[in-house]
């Protein structure tokens, strides 16, 4: 752990050091900490979707991306721009290639910063638990500054945070919830704390299982589980959808008896997640956005 702190910081110091030379330093929040960058980048490489979903909202073009953007509303940035590895791993002789001033990974692509920097100015703007929405907000406001966008990031920020409003309002008093995330016939719950813990913590909602073990991938439940909680709203995520597989979906995982029996099931109240958006893009502004609004309407119709 302290050798992953270490090179974090390495990283970030490169950047800081590759980017410094004009007048006006500015300082951008990223998950190794505070970075100082005097130089805005002109062509960027990004692996991060989460990262890339919002320099779109802020109309920063992404010079080097991975090879599936995963969400349909991404689709319109593979014009113009370069394929340089997927959101795993880097493609480092194409992004030689492409020479970026700077590279920005996230998420699955953070354990690669190391490698990357050797070909660019890397900063890691990884997001994840229960902060995810408070590290959204940060890393949208770094882009901001970074690319001189501080007026979109600020227009995009009060258009979040009304979702997030609106949603929290459509919420109130609708009682509990139970996050649950299938992944063909195979199904995991996530509570406060876990890794989808923030749409507890942002909507205020209570959790019909207070105690799910916060693992990355979930705690592996049964259906009997889901039928004991007997959550007033189940919110799914479905992994396959997110990702393109031809597994099974989540709405024949989910349609048996037991989970029938239960209060969400008897009253329509299943809210089917954008799985891309929720599982790829976390922490995407635009993201973010869509999962808010899928969250308000539903509650919305049950008021």
């Amino acid at each position: 752990m302290a050798s992953n702190r270490l090179s974090e910081r390495l990283v970030a110091g490169l950047v800081a050091f590759a980017l410094a030379g004009a007048c006006n330093a500015a300082d951008i929040v990223t998950a190794a900490g505070t970075v100082t960058v005097e130089k805005t980048p002109e062509k960027i490489a990004v692996f991060d979707i989460a990262a890339i979903d919002t320099l779109d909202a802020l109309g920063v073009k992404t010079d080097g991306i991975p090879s599936n953007l995963y969400l349909p509303e991404l689709e319109h940035l593979k014009d113009g721009a370069a394929v340089v590895g997927d959101i795993f791993e880097p493609d480092l002789e194409s992004l030689s290639e492409l020479a970026p001033d700077l590279i920005i990974v996230g998420g699955r692509t953070s354990a690669r910063a190391e490698a990357a920097a050797k070909v660019a100015p890397t900063i890691d703007m990884t997001m994840d638990g229960d902060g995810l929405l408070q590290e959204a907000r940060e890393r949208l406001t770094a882009y901001g500054v970074l690319f001189g966008k501080e007026a979109e990031a600020n227009a995009a920020a009060k258009a979040l945070d009304a979702a997030v409003e609106k949603a929290r309002a459509a919420a109130a008093g609708q009682g509990k919830a139970l996050i649950i995330m299938t992944n063909g016939p195979k199904v995991t719950a996530y509570g406060p704390g876990s890794r989808f813990g923030w749409v507890h913590s942002a909507l205020d909602l209570p959790p019909a299982v207070p105690d799910v073990e916060a693992a990355n991938h979930g705690e592996a439940i049964s259906f009997e589980f889901i039928r004991a909680a007997n959550p007033d709203w189940l919110l799914v995520l479905d992994r396959a959808a997110a990702i393109g597989s031809e597994d099974q979906g989540a709405r024949t995982t989910l349609g048996n008896e037991l989970v029938a029996e239960t209060t969400a099931w008897k009253r329509g109240q299943v809210i089917y997640l954008p799985a891309g958006d929720l599982y790829i893009a976390a922490g995407g502004v635009q993201a973010l956005h869509r999962v808010f609004t899928a969250l308000s309407d539903a509650f919305a119709k049950a008021q």
